[in-house]
């Protein structure tokens, strides 16, 4: 009886023993295997948003890569500056241009230009009068006499930047007889007409004749 009671408790004992160390080995397989996981789910979570991330930034440079707008601005940018440098020197080019047709257009050409103009302003002004009173006759010739007087004076200051000093006193001589001469004709055709209503006008008309003259004559023969 002792020895059957004696095997019971040591069956017993051995039984307790091998259910408690089967309880702490299922404790630990547990806590290793909750470890695991909340290790697996550490490791998703960070995968996750190692995606999200990723995928966040390629969605950015895909973003910035599709977007033409970007692109299209830069481009437009450098076509208008293209287009800008190319307006300001076609502008040069054709300032260029202006500027050496201007300097190639000699002053005696400008003048002889300017004379032809005048001589048919005058001739228009004498054929619109030609039946006119006297009176509007003189005033024909007083206007036209004052569009001569001063395309003299200014042909004469061209003369003047020109002509070497030499040349331009050699000129002042002359142009002083050429007024002597040209108020004597005048005189001289008007005496024909003393006391008469044509008198005045005949001696206007003579003198913006021989200015015409003289006038051509500067230009031609002294102006360059």
């Amino acid at each position: 009886m002792n020895f059957n009671r004696h095997f019971l408790i040591g069956m017993l004992t051995v039984g307790l023993l091998l259910l408690a160390a089967c309880e702490n080995s299922s404790a630990e397989s547990s806590a290793t295997t909750d470890n695991e996981s909340e290790n697996r789910n550490e490791t998703q979570t960070v995968n996750e948003n190692g995606e999200a991330v990723e995928e966040e930034a390629e969605k950015d440079a895909g973003s910035n890569a599709d977007d033409p707008t970007q692109g299209n601005t830069e481009e437009s940018t450098t076509e208008e500056a293209e287009t800008t440098e190319k307006v300001e020197t076609a502008n040069d080019d054709t300032a260029e241009e202006d500027s050496s047709t201007k300097s190639t257009v000699s002053k005696k050409e400008e003048y002889l230009q300017k004379l032809n103009d005048a001589k048919k302003e005058t001739r228009e002004e004498r054929e619109e009068s030609a039946d006119g009173i006297t009176i509007e006759l003189k005033g024909v010739e007083g206007n036209l006499f004052d569009l001569w007087d001063g395309l003299l004076n200014e042909i004469y200051g061209v003369l003047e930047d020109q002509l070497s000093t030499e040349e331009m006193e050699q000129l002042r001589v002359e142009q002083r007889e050429w007024i002597k001469h040209r108020d004597n004709k005048a005189k001289e055709a008007s005496l024909e007409y003393e006391g008469g209503t044509a008198e005045h006008l005949v001696y206007r008309t003579v003198l913006n004749d021989l200015t015409i003259e003289r006038c051509t004559e500067l230009v031609e023969e002294y102006m360059k």
